[in-house]
């Protein structure tokens, strides 16, 4: 399954990796492929070195993170989309639809409220989980 992770699962999932958002960006990454734009990777390396953050990040898993992020494929933008309430949030559409997800992971309210989004459903970690592990 050709699937999308949201900067705020990732960010979760470092900061507590027993948690839903742990376990749905590590189910992800063990069973599905992970999509990156290069806007969504900058985003995510912006966002875990920053001061507040980095240093409550255990070494193990930013390993972790740049090994999932080598293996991802990376997804030229070929469609720009303005459809999120929140701007920012329009770079995980557009990664979606160029990619041909099949899915969205995400904990963001704009984006969940979009669900599905051309037909490619938007859904929490803990569904992403509940879904994928029965």
């Amino acid at each position: 399954m050709r699937v999308v992770v949201d900067t705020n699962v990732f960010v979760s999932a470092a900061l507590k990796e027993g948690s839903l958002p742990g376990t749905a960006a590590h189910l992800a990454a063990a069973s599905h492929l992970l999509l990156k734009s290069t806007v969504t990777e900058q985003e995510l390396f912006v966002t875990l070195v920053r001061p507040r953050l980095a240093s409550l990040i255990p070494p193990q898993f930013q390993e972790w993170l740049r090994e999932v992020l080598a293996a991802a494929e990376l997804v030229a933008i070929t469609e720009r989309i303005a459809a999120c309430r929140d701007p920012k949030d329009d770079k995980f559409l557009e990664l979606a639809v160029s990619g041909k997800a099949e899915v969205i992971i995400s904990g963001d309210g704009d984006l969940l409220d979009l669900n599905p989004f051309r037909s490619i459903p938007i859904v929490t970690p803990a569904a992403f989980v509940g879904n994928t592990t029965r």
